[in-house]
């Protein structure tokens, strides 16, 4: 029997963390999958908000609601920056 008389520890494995760059690219294959354009999808979940633009299949639409839209937004817009190398 444990002395409950002293602190007890435990420790809590913490949830692995998925990048903005990697939601973004499982979503968009999650959705290319089911035969939905993944651009238009993604632009009306981040200008409405509405989770239902995007596919529940292979886990995306859960995926996407872990993420701020206005970092999907962030992340998108650095890298086209990026591929335009105006930084």
């Amino acid at each position: 029997m444990q002395n409950l008389g002293n602190t007890q520890y435990f420790k809590v494995e913490k949830e692995n963390q998925v990048g903005v760059k990697e939601i973004l690219r499982q979503v968009y294959e999650a959705m290319r999958d089911k035969g939905y354009n993944p651009v238009n999808q993604i632009v009306g979940y981040i200008m409405s908000g509405d989770p239902t633009f995007i596919t529940s299949h292979k886990n995306a639409r859960s995926l996407i609601m872990k993420v701020e839209r206005d970092e999907l937004v962030e992340e998108l817009l650095n890298e086209y920056i990026k591929s335009k190398s105006w930084q």
